[in-house]
């Protein structure tokens, strides 16, 4: 008996040895198994043992990942969705505003624009036109405006622009204007006390000259609602996002940015880094590309303005800058709007001179108002009255505009050579590729969608600094010579020597004369 126990305890021990795999022993595995098949007394049991096994293995397998389900990640459409979803709410300003039917709508119908360009292949999608009207109405809540309108779209490299072009309420819109005119009295002040102790510094010190080199004028930027700055512009880079308005131009601004070319980041803040430098951030040099684009591309069908005749019966030298809407006029059809004379076609915003303003600013009558404020009783040369600049009258015909490296200023084309009796004229600038107009009848509409950059035949290339200032200036008195060669110093003393014997001998005989 003893010899029989001890072959059933070593093979019991081989049972229950652990796999090193599943960490399940043989003993437990075959004893789980027969009490399984003592449960559910299947037919068949001994078919079925394998599958019975391997049921067994699997209830016992755990699992090292977690089995539950991660947290599904939102698609780009909800996202877009909870972006906008301030654009479908409304406001405790509209709540508590009644809705008039008579007053006008501030905006245009961006749907019924947007169909037009759709018609001639330009513009946005509907949707997106969608959510900028949304954004334009809620401009309309934030600002006290009088009109609105969607201007146009300009890339960037980070991001784009929506601009918006509006109008204020009168009386409002100021505060801008308000506001920098006492940082510019700030900065006067602080030029006088620094001058000051410049004086008190050289009264222990000795006085240094003076440069008689004065800087030109400074040419001051147009009043709000007049000429540059006659209209006020919005911008953002989500139809979603915040509106922020743009500053006043000024001719700076406007002279420097034709000088460069620079694509907008999409920041306001950035810096603009070119050369010559600009005297601003990329805000000011979107301001500026936004004032030339409209100055040249914004167009209308010809007599549906005309001009004030009162205006016109007070001062008929000045330059007009106003106009109203024509109620003579009975429109015009699409094949009259895309003939090639371009006459039906006429510029509705002043031009901008090379001064950078749209009315010229006499620079020498500034510097004679400082002069006469002066005490000095010496002569000074009066200054050269300079020629007054001029330009395109407001409201002239765009077939007066100069080509573009050959080819017309405008093209102008049908919406539909299949149907050209509902089409839409569509006149595209080449001077600004992206300004874009849509008109037929009494209906017309202007955008802009590009890159803010001017129409270049080449390369651009950037203007060459200046060459370095000298020092002094070079003559052969500051100029050091060169020393002589022995050959040259020996040839020097010969010729010395032989005009000193010569002029010996010529003394001689005079010597003997007086002897006598």
């Amino acid at each position: 008996m003893a010899e029989v126990e001890a072959q059933f305890q070593a093979a019991k021990a081989v049972l229950l040895e652990t796999s090193t795999d599943s960490k399940l022993n043989l003993y437990d595995h075959l004893t789980e198994c027969v009490a399984r098949v003592l449960d559910e007394r299947p037919k068949n049991a001994a078919d079925l043992l394998e599958e019975i096994s391997c049921t067994i293995k699997k209830e016992k397998l755990h699992l090292k990942t977690d089995t539950l389900l991660d947290e599904p990640q939102p698609s780009a459409e909800v996202d877009l969705a909870v972006k906008q979803k301030n654009l479908f709410e409304k406001s405790a300003a509209d709540e508590d505003t009644e809705v008039d039917e008579e007053v006008g709508v501030p905006f245009p119908n961006l749907h019924e624009s947007s169909h037009y360009f759709e018609m001639g292949g330009i513009g946005i999608s509907k949707e997106e036109y969608a959510r900028v009207l949304l954004a334009l109405k809620k401009l309309t809540v934030t600002h006290p405006l009088s009109s609105v309108r969607f201007w146009g779209k300009i890339f960037g490299i980070e991001a784009n622009y929506y601009i918006a072009e509006a109008e204020y309420q009168e009386g409002e819109g100021e505060e801008e204007e308000e506001e920098e005119q006492p940082a510019q009295d700030q900065s006067h002040e602080d030029d006088q006390q620094d001058d000051g102790d410049e004086d008190n510094e050289g009264k222990q010190e000795d006085v240094l000259p003076k440069p008689d080199w004065k800087p030109p004028p400074t040419i001051p930027k147009e009043p709000n609602k007049t000429g540059t700055n006659k209209k006020t512009f919005f911008a953002c880079n989500e139809p979603n996002g915040d509106w922020t308005r743009l500053p006043f131009v000024t001719p700076a601004h406007i002279t420097q940015a034709r000088q460069i070319r620079k694509l907008c980041t999409g920041r306001l803040d950035a810096a603009v880094t070119s050369f010559p430098p600009f005297p601003g951030d990329e805000c000011h040099y979107l301001r500026a590309q936004i004032a030339r684009i409209s100055a040249t591309t914004h167009i209308s069908p010809a007599n549906y303005y005309t001009f004030d005749e009162e205006d016109d019966a007070d001062d008929d030298e000045a330059v007009r800058d106003s106009y109203i809407v024509n109620p003579d006029f009975d429109g015009l059809r699409a094949a009259e709007l895309v003939d090639d004379s371009l006459t039906n076609w006429c510029h509705h915003v002043q031009c901008i001179l090379p001064q950078g303003r749209c009315t010229w600013f006499n620079p020498v009558q500034k510097a004679e108002d400082e002069f006469e404020d002066e005490e000095d009783e010496e002569e000074k040369e009066q200054p050269e009255e300079p020629e007054p600049e001029t330009g395109p009258q407001l409201l002239s015909s765009i077939a007066e505009d100069e080509k573009v490296d050959h080819m017309p200023a405008w093209s102008c084309r049908l919406s539909s050579s299949l149907v050209p009796q509902y089409a839409v004229a569509i006149v595209s600038s080449n001077l600004w590729p992206g300004a874009h107009v849509f008109g037929f009848n009494k209906t017309f509409e202007n955008i802009y969608i590009g890159w803010g950059l001017k129409y270049q035949s080449g390369s651009f290339n950037p203007q060459l600094p200046p060459s370095v200032q000298e020092e002094f200036p070079v003559g052969a008195d500051v100029i050091e010579a060169i020393d002589p060669t022995t050959e040259q110093e020996q040839a020097l003393w010969a010729a010395q020597r032989e005009a000193q014997e010569q002029q010996e001998e010529e003394e001689e005989p005079d010597d003997e004369d007086e002897d006598d």
